[in-house]
């Protein structure tokens, strides 16, 4: 796993390893303006139009540290042989002394330093973008607005940002107003969560984390972020020659309606190419022979879809048998809303007593009878996308792209579950207080569908065995590499939902399964 922080307690541990350890601050500064140098160095030789050598570099320098780091990037270029001009943004009298000693030794070096105010353009290559760092809490105005804005729209073969692109949240990854958008984030010590979300991930381009010589640090306030990277498949327990299929767990996939058995379909499919041993489908009458076509592995118990109606005690009592059976439950995925769902929701949130994903029209059903959420229990993952928690909680799908951890972190708290929020970049939130920012997947996935696999995995491996918290964030993982994967196969346009699930825990002639091949493992 890697770590991710937010701005605020990135400085929490600046300042531990400054105060409390006594490493100089102009010890780190130097070695993050050196990791800048070298990073866009070896990108801009990659991707640019000309030689470096040859390239007009010029550097943002706004008042604070982060200023400081970009003046000394300045210097350290200056003196590989490259041509480097600073522009310093904002009042001087409000320079740290960091940035007042390192401007000095630009003067003295003969870098040519102006202010914004008296900038008359010129022709540039390269941009270096050091007005702001972590700290950012307000939106950007005054004369910092002017540059940020200049910045952004002059349109260089090259951006590099210090630490984060000018304008972006640490925290969200909000745009406070307008930023700076970047080719390459040269970031200190661990990735920040607002170049890991968007729309903060859009304007980072590559990020590169550097190792500067912070020492460890985990006492800083707030919630504990962090992603997986390569490797973390390997914390997938592995199947054992003395096994059997009920090693395996028991899935139960409460899904489908009348004539809509797509979601049940994925769903299970899913969970058994995941590793699930036994995967059972509770769905309607009318969609046992297409399931049993489609999926003949899988195990079918259906009901008319008048049963709720007519023989409730005997609908009641059904539901309830078939929690007993499972490991874990999978509610939700093409129900519809028949008056049936509404009692099958309530059963099953009172009859089990093991893991339930809900999802689809088992959120909706709940947003539309609230009282159904009085019976959460600490088993229950909810995977809403962006339009069902608005609806769950009642507001706009702009407002929780605001804060898309803090819509998740706030759902968790209130109900005591593990919340999954999907988007382009899906955030979990965990009860035990982590909070995963996920990395993998990409716009292939943006199909009918894709969704309902993600449940099926989620289920799969807590009935490998992982606790719901972990099953939750590496589920979604796994679910963004598979996707790459079938991504990889069909192209961007083409894939279908079955392809993703096709694609999980997929070996190829080696033995080797693609998301590690993806991992670059």
């Amino acid at each position: 796993m890697r770590r991710l922080v937010t701005g605020k307690q990135m400085k929490e541990i600046d300042a531990y390893a400054i105060q409390t350890v006594g490493i100089p601050s102009m010890v780190l500064m130097e070695r993050a303006a050196l990791s800048v140098a070298d990073e866009l160095e070896l990108e801009y030789k990659r991707t640019g139009k000309k030689p470096f050598e040859k390239a007009v570099t010029l550097i943002f320098c706004g008042t604070g540290n982060n200023g400081a780091d970009g003046a000394a990037v300045a210097r350290i270029l200056h003196l590989r042989g490259f041509q480097v001009s600073v522009i310093t943004v904002g009042d001087r009298e409000r320079w740290t002394e960091e940035m007042r000693s390192q401007i000095a030794i630009d003067e003295k070096l003969g870098i040519a330093v102006e202010s914004f105010g008296g900038y008359l353009p010129g022709r540039f290559d390269v941009a270096v973008d050091a007005i702001f760092g972590v700290g950012l809490t307000r939106d950007v105005e005054g004369e910092f607005k002017e540059a940020v804005e200049f910045l952004a729209g002059l349109n260089p073969e090259f951006t590099v940002a210090v630490d984060i692109p000018s304008g972006i949240s640490s925290e969200t990854g909000r745009v406070m107003g307008t930023a700076v958008k970047a080719d390459l984030t040269v970031t200190f010590g661990y990735e920040k969560v607002g170049t890991a979300i968007y729309p903060g991930k859009g304007y980072s381009g590559r990020v590169a984390v550097k190792d500067i010589g912070f020492p460890d640090f985990d006492s800083y306030e707030g919630k504990r972020y962090f992603t997986y990277e390569p490797g973390d498949q390997l914390r997938i327990p592995g199947r054992k020659k003395d096994s059997h299929k009920g090693t395996y767990g028991k899935v139960l996939i409460a899904a489908g309606s009348k004539g809509m058995c797509g979601a049940a379909y994925l769903s299970a499919l899913s969970a058994y190419r995941t590793g699930a041993g036994l995967v059972k489908i509770l769905t309607v009458d009318g969609n046992v022979p297409m399931l049993q076509t489609l999926l003949p592995e899988a195990i079918i118990t259906s009901y008319p879809e008048e049963m709720e109606a007519e023989e409730p005690e005997a609908f009641r009592e059904l539901v309830e048998r078939e929690c007993a059976w499972a490991s874990v439950i999978v509610l939700g995925p093409g129900l519809g809303r028949g008056r049936h769902v509404v009692k099958l929701t309530e059963y099953v949130l009172l009859s089990a007593y093991v893991p339930i994903i809900l999802d689809a029209d088992g959120l909706n059903t709940v947003a539309e009878y609230p009282h159904l959420a009085e019976f959460f229990t600490e088993n229950v993952i909810v995977t809403p996308h962006l339009g069902e928690m608005a609806r769950l909680v009642e507001k706009d799908i702009a407002e929780l792209r605001e804060d898309l951890p803090g819509a998740a972190v706030g759902y968790c708290e209130e109900k005591g579950v593990t919340c999954v929020l999907k988007d382009a970049v899906s955030v979990v939130a965990g009860k035990d207080g982590s909070v995963y920012i996920n990395s993998s997947g990409g716009g292939a996935m943006a199909k009918a569908g894709s969704g309902d696999v993600l449940t099926g995995l989620i289920a799969g491996l807590i009935a490998l065995g992982l606790q719901e918290d972990e099953a939750a964030a590496m589920g979604v993982w796994l679910h963004g590499l598979a996707g790459e994967s079938a991504a990889a196969g069909r192209g961007e346009h083409s894939v279908l939902a079955r392809e993703i699930a096709d694609s999980i825990m997929q070996e190829d002639n080696n033995g080797r399964t693609i998301q590690q091949n993806l991992c670059g493992n």
